[in-house]
């Protein structure tokens, strides 16, 4: 996974860059995300594994599939990840750049994983606590996880903060 981060970011680099000084920074994401999503169906990523489909097909086919979708510059870097055989990095390439995005914005996406569905007012209260911690305004996904027995987990990038009852759990026979 950390390979992947790693020939991802000079191309989310790059992106957001470009996206920055063009001033289509959500244009750029919302292109990356169209582009990731494509190439993660099980069936394109089986026509863009296949060693015997040339490059100019998967080209075109992938060109076909976005047309009005995505502009020219992001079609350029679709096809410079074709030829250098890199179009697995597409959505690795994607949540890196919404990373930097949110970065250059002020905020952080956080991953909130909870035992139970939460209500609006926790949701409020865990996103307030996050806030103040994180020093950033806080845009949180909420998901349930049972395995987590109570509590939350937050993931914000690649900080963790476990305040899981199978969190303390795992600590506490650490100790032991």
């Amino acid at each position: 996974m950390t390979e992947l981060a790693t020939l991802a970011r000079p191309y989310a680099e790059a992106a957001f860059k470009r996206a920055k000084e063009t001033g289509n920074a959500g244009k750029w994401a919302e292109a990356l995300q169209f582009l990731a999503l494509i190439v993660q169906d099980a069936d394109m990523a089986e026509i863009v594994n296949n060693p015997r489909i040339s490059k100019e097909k998967i080209q075109q086919l992938l060109l076909d599939i976005c047309q009005d979708q995505v502009d020219a510059e992001v079609v350029n870097l679709l096809k410079l990840l074709i030829q250098n055989g890199k179009l697995k990095l597409l959505p690795k390439i994607s949540a890196l750049y919404e990373e930097y995005k949110a970065q250059d914005e002020g905020y952080v996406n956080v991953d909130l994983y909870s035992a139970y569905a939460l209500t609006k007012a926790e949701q409020n209260k865990y996103v307030a606590m996050l806030e103040k911690q994180l020093m950033k305004k806080v845009n949180a996904v909420v998901s349930i996880d049972k395995s987590l027995i109570g509590g939350i987990l937050a993931k914000a990038g690649d900080k963790v903060i476990d305040g899981s009852i199978s969190g303390q759990l795992h600590q506490l026979a650490k100790r032991l």
